[in-house]
């Protein structure tokens, strides 16, 4: 039986309590396609925290683009860890992994103002590295879920654009998500897992609770944005998810779904907060999404 692009790195990649701390080790990446140029801590913006890694694969291009964002509660986390999307190069995708700011540097928005910076960043620079500029994905775990959420809703969405790294000219949407169990109502997020409350995630998130910060919790919301016009989604998410409850992301399924937009939910039977849902088939449907959606004319 064929594997799919991604099975070699999802058998590797760890989710285990992304939302809970930083991983102390990361599990070595898969070896990369002959001819791959790699570039690292390329500067998106101005901050320490504004970089990104590039992986272009051999040829001409220009190659359909995935991004990784990592997970780790918006405070802890790394570009450097596994990403997602690199078995992608064998099949003629670039891919980008890309940090952003914690919220003990800056409180939300910050963080989808970085991601939606690194957006404009690459596709300024789309000649560059052989990129094409019309098809960008995004795929992302937990708090990386949410920000891939955000960038896939609020596209045009002038409070959300941030001036991180300028580029304004270029557009920070982009064509298809892959959302691996991200919360996506905040509001209802702000008693989850048992956190301690003066460390509970959302309130670093958010510089307070979510009764103190509702307007804000509104704009960190996906399920807040959801327009005719935005890109088509793919959700994983495991019915025993500890830390992110599973009807976090079908309530953004049948948000997507009731506005006009494509949107597959794959759920997990028995599934936690981790690597488990990536199945031979869930991995198999996320290829073949992206595909569709990036390489489709």
């Amino acid at each position: 039986m064929k594997r799919s692009a991604f099975a070699a790195v999802a058998t590797c990649l760890c989710f285990a309590s992304p939302m809970l701390a930083h991983e102390k080790t990361q599990p070595k990446a898969p070896g990369l396609p002959a001819g791959t140029v790699v570039e690292k801590n390329i500067a998106y913006g101005p901050h320490e925290r504004n970089k990104l890694d590039i992986y272009v694969p051999a040829g001409d291009g220009p190659f359909p683009l995935l991004v990784w964002v990592h997970g780790g509660a918006w405070r802890a986390g790394s570009k450097d860890g596994n990403v997602f999307g690199l078995p992608m190069l064998a099949k003629g995708y670039a891919v980008a992994s890309i940090n952003y700011r914690y919220t003990n540097h800056a409180i939300y928005p910050a963080q989808i103002h970085d991601c939606k910076g690194a957006i404009r960043f690459l596709r300024a620079s789309a000649k560059k590295y052989k990129l094409d500029e019309k098809h960008f994905g995004v795929s992302g775990g937990s708090a990386g879920g949410h920000l891939v959420a955000l960038l896939g809703t609020t596209g045009g969405v002038d409070e959300l654009e941030g001036d991180v790294g300028g580029n304004s000219k270029f557009s920070s949407r982009v064509q298809a998500v892959c959302d691996i169990f991200g919360p996506t109502d905040i509001h209802r997020m702000g008693d989850s897992a048992g956190f301690p409350k003066e460390t509970h995630p959302i309130r670093q998130l958010l510089g307070g609770t979510v009764d103190e910060k509702k307007e804000l919790c509104d704009q960190a919301s996906p399920v807040k944005f959801v327009t005719k016009d935005d890109a088509p989604f793919i959700i994983l998410h495991g019915t025993k998810d500890p830390l992110v409850p599973v009807e976090q992301s079908q309530l953004m399924h049948d948000e997507l779904k009731k506005g006009g937009v494509e949107s597959t939910l794959i759920v997990i039977e028995g599934a936690g907060h981790d690597g488990k849902v990536f199945t031979p088939d869930s991995l198999k449907r996320v290829e073949a999404f992206f595909d569709k959606h990036l390489k489709g004319k």
